[in-house]
């Protein structure tokens, strides 16, 4: 039986951060929290495409980012950050509501080209 390749992962993964942060090549945690969650929203509009679920979650995570390196930056305060998000959040949700954007990611069916 062949065991999984999910310890040995671990373990490069982690030997590569460390790796990374103690040679000063990974930036700080914020920097890189925002660089993650702007890119999931990336990700999640790649993959998914225009749907009533992205058009809210991804441009949010993409927010989340910006407002995380900005916080952290000093250049945006906390009560400004939530604010922006609250106002982007309900303006998202009220674009969501459009008739235009698909509920769902229509799924092609193989053979049916």
């Amino acid at each position: 039986m062949k065991s999984s390749a999910f310890q040995p992962l671990i373990l490069i993964v982690l030997g590569l951060l460390w790796f990374l942060k103690s040679s000063a090549l990974l930036p700080d945690t914020t920097t890189l929290l925002a660089l993650l969650l702007a890119a999931s929203g990336i990700v999640l509009l790649v993959v998914d495409g225009l749907t009533k679920s992205t058009v809210v979650t991804a441009p949010m995570l993409m927010y989340a980012g910006v407002a995380v390196y900005l916080f952290d930056e000093d250049k945006l305060r906390l009560s400004h950050m939530l604010s922006l998000g609250m106002i982007l959040l309900g303006l998202l949700m009220l674009i969501a509501r459009s008739d235009r954007i698909p509920e769902r990611r229509q799924r092609r069916v193989a053979g049916n080209d």
